[in-house]
């Protein structure tokens, strides 16, 4: 009895630092029971009440966060003490806001950022920057295990989906399945007041001049200018202009 009552204590020990180290990383352990019954408590809450709730309680789990922010039902946040939020954002249900990593500084929603329904800004090791009015609409994704950030401004359509990082190296021998996934070209950069319509796919190490617009299911491989107009599989420029006298 004593020794399967010690097994179970390792078991149970185990499965609670895997899953300590997938929501929260080095935060105390007296963050962490902040945020489990912050989340447990309000996170699910439908309504008026709900939302009145989660403003309430949720900034206390976060190191800096504005004015007015709404929290949509069934949000999942992983690792809170590295996501900085501005005043008046907006994340939608069942959004997923995750800044997992060793030695990333993580995300950060600037001030009257959108997050749609069902979206995934998420890190492995990398950082985020979503900078002032960015809209991501519904099911989109952003990864980064480097740097992505997207400029003020910029709409992203629906199911979109962009990488920093994600590469594997076919040169190495070993199973792609144990590699970490994490090669890069370099940093995601994505302009400001650009509009990226449904479905686009933004791959790793591009960067996406200041006022752009990328046609719906496009496939962007690589840089486009300022101004630019593309569209494609993989995307080409079609058109481009000078940037506005000013």
């Amino acid at each position: 009895m004593t020794i399967d009552y010690k097994v179970k204590s390792i078991a149970k020990k185990n499965a609670f630092s895997k899953y300590r180290a997938m929501m929260y990383g080095e935060l105390s352990l007296g963050r962490v029971l902040l945020a489990e019954a912050v989340i447990t408590l309000f996170g699910w809450i439908p309504g008026l009440l709900g939302l009145g709730l989660r403003s309430m309680f949720y900034p206390l789990i976060f190191p800096t966060i504005g004015k007015k922010v709404v929290f949509g039902r069934d949000v999942t946040i992983r690792h809170p003490h590295k996501i900085r939020i501005g005043d008046h954002v907006i994340i939608d249900d069942n959004a997923v806001i995750d800044a997992k990593g060793d030695g990333n500084e993580g995300i950060v929603l600037g001030d009257h950022v959108y997050i749609g329904r069902n979206s995934i800004v998420y890190c492995k090791g990398g950082n985020i920057t979503l900078e002032q009015k960015v809209n991501l609409s519904s099911n989109c994704q952003i990864f980064s295990c480097r740097d992505l950030s997207i400029g003020a401004g910029t709409m992203i359509g629906a199911y979109s989906y962009f990488l920093s990082g994600g590469e594997y190296d076919q040169t190495d021998p070993t199973p792609y399945a144990e590699q970490s996934g994490m090669c890069t070209k370099g940093p995601t950069r994505i302009g400001e007041d650009c509009w990226l319509g449904a479905r686009v796919t933004v791959l790793d190490g591009v960067t996406i001049g200041r006022r752009c617009v990328i046609a719906a299911c496009a496939l962007v491989h690589k840089n486009v200018g300022d101004y630019s107009l593309a569209a494609g599989v993989p995307a080409r420029v079609l058109k481009s202009k000078n940037a506005p006298a000013e």
